[in-house]
């Protein structure tokens, strides 16, 4: 039977997964004879899925380091990639995260199948296939043609793979395809492998940098009754127990502040956070976001530290490389000099135009000009100004540092005491894009009263990005928060210092909710549980909301 079954998947084998991955007119067929052999397996008294495995040594480590372990016996493990059955001799590819080892099989030396030691022999091998996850027990070795290989005494089957892998990954142009099966690209792509890696270590660089300056990592909530913090449009969940909405957060801001007035120093948060809008190749609604806040400094402070952290990050997660294209921008970290520069004299210089004095019609020609429009309930000062500079910004490679930002686009953010109508605020701005944003935080509660007030009158003419009243926060600060500053930036910065779009940038990015067709073809008898009750949880929704 087993003979059988590999001619067929030999007779297949162009025919299987040519340029779309999953999408294939014999996935049942393949499946079906998989699974056979795992049936095999079983009849055999061997687990096809046993619950106990060993590994000695990664597969890079013995072939990096290949005089360390000439002849001794180790378990190896990894997912079979190419098998060579030649008479009595087999030759087997595996690979786990670290790298490929070569199996090299004799039958005279292979121990043959036991069912009590759940070992599998040379003449089992047939029930093995491209994708199953093996373990293998035997003597490092170079086998004549000098490459580093395991002479198998004994082989295990750790996983049996019921769908056989792509032959290729390259080809594959359809994006959303890619994302929805994003561990098979992982699979095959060991770059894609090493990337998440990469974003990993980023945030680790980040968390020891700070560490390191005696800032506290305290997680804060990501359920919150007000949101605010950012310009963003919350997701609304709904709190059984407490029967009231809640938002999931778009800033990690103002809990953290509390925490300062709590009496921390210096504080951060690393997490997810949301925000219910578009998808760019810059945004995705959910991504991982960092902020620290430091009690008793500036922004002035805070443009210096922000350097240091850069540097830091560079050295350790890209090797210290200091040049990058970002946005088709040529971006030189490595300058001694990150210029700072003003915000309305940057919009003065392109536009000829006066933020603060010139009416908002006047502006809106202005950006209209340009070729930017808003939706009416958005043509206030606030977005028309953010959407003039947002035409200069992609023009910047940078780094500069962008400072006084004007107070109305900046709630939270503490008065220049020489000039009220800014703000001691400043963005790094790089490659097009502000990669961070921080300021010195206002700590007056009259004031940020007033500017609640302001924000909320914006949302309700429309604004629904305006920042929520939170009276807590204000309340907090009757009680007094020290003088401090804050800093913000979240993974895109990785996105663009990678250069590649936010999608590529997590590892699974939201799609809407659909079934690829060869998912259809497997389960058909059991869709209509597979489906997301959509229409209940709206209706649950509803009327939790109407209570």
């Amino acid at each position: 039977m087993a003979d059988v079954n590999l001619k067929q998947i030999k007779n297949n084998k162009n025919k299987q997964f040519s340029n779309v991955v999953g999408q294939t007119s014999d996935i049942i067929a393949q499946r079906k004879i998989r699974m056979e052999k795992a049936e095999k397996l079983r009849e055999l008294g061997i687990d096809p899925y046993p619950p106990k495995s060993e590994k000695d040594v990664s597969n890079a480590e013995i072939v990096s380091n290949f005089e360390k372990y000439e002849g001794k016996k180790l378990n190896v493990t990894g997912r079979i990639f190419l098998i060579r059955k030649m008479g009595k001799i087999a030759f087997i590819d595996v690979r786990d995260q670290s790298g490929k080892i070569q199996l090299f099989l004799r039958k005279n030396v292979v121990k043959p199948l036991d069912a009590q030691e759940q070992t599998i022999g040379f003449d089992e091998l047939s029930l093995l296939d491209r994708g199953d996850f093996v373990q293998a027990y035997g003597e490092v070795i170079k086998t004549q043609t000098g490459e580093v290989s395991i002479l198998v005494e004994k082989l295990k089957i750790l996983t049996k793979s019921l769908r056989p892998l792509p032959d290729k990954w390259k080809g594959v142009k359809n994006e959303e395809l890619l994302t929805r099966r994003r561990y098979l690209q992982m699979i095959l792509d060991a770059k894609m492998r090493e990337r998440f890696v990469r974003r990993s270590k980023f945030w680790q660089a980040v968390r020891d940098f700070l560490n390191d300056h005696g800032f506290v990592e305290i997680n804060i909530p990501v359920l919150e009754l007000v949101t605010g913090g950012a310009d963003a449009k919350p997701f609304v969940t709904y709190y059984n127990e407490l029967d009231q909405d809640f938002y999931l957060r778009i800033s990690h801001e103002l809990p953290l502040k509390k925490l300062l007035g709590a009496g921390y120093e210096k504080v951060y948060d690393i997490g997810p956070r949301f925000r219910n809008e578009g998808f760019s190749p810059e945004h995705l609604p959910e991504h991982i976001a960092m902020e620290w806040y430091w009690a008793y400094a500036d922004y002035m402070t805070a443009i210096k530290f922000t350097k240091q952290m850069f540097i830091y990050i560079l050295d350790k997660v890209f090797d210290g490389k200091r040049k990058f294209t970002i946005r088709g921008l040529e971006v030189d970290f490595s300058k001694s000099d990150w210029p700072i520069v003003d915000y309305a004299q940057l919009l003065k210089e392109r536009f000829n135009v006066d933020i603060y004095n010139d009416s908002v019609e006047d502006l809106y020609k202005v950006l209209e000009k340009n070729g930017r429009t808003l939706e009416p309930n958005q043509r206030n000062r606030n977005r028309v100004v953010d959407s003039l500079w947002k035409l200069i910004r992609v023009t910047i490679a940078g780094p500069i540092f962008l400072v006084n930002v004007p107070k109305f686009l900046s709630p939270l953010a503490k008065s220049d005491p020489n000039n009220p109508e800014v703000t001691m605020r400043f963005h790094l701005v790089a490659g097009g894009t502000e990669m961070t944003n921080a300021f010195s935080e206002l700590n007056d509660p009259q004031d940020q009263l007033e500017r609640f007030i302001e924000q909320q009158k914006l949302r309700e003419q429309g604004d629904d990005e305006a920042h929520m009243l939170d009276i807590d926060f204000v309340e907090m600060l009757e009680y007094g928060m020290p003088p401090a500053t804050g800093f913000g930036m979240s993974e895109r910065v990785f996105w663009l210092l990678e250069g590649v779009s936010a999608r590529e940038g997590v590892p699974f990015a939201h799609y809407k909710y659909d079934l690829m067709e060869d998912t259809k073809k497997v389960y058909k008898d059991i869709l209509k549980y597979i489906a997301p009750q959509k229409s209940k949880l709206a209706k649950c929704l509803k009327e939790n909301k109407s209570k």
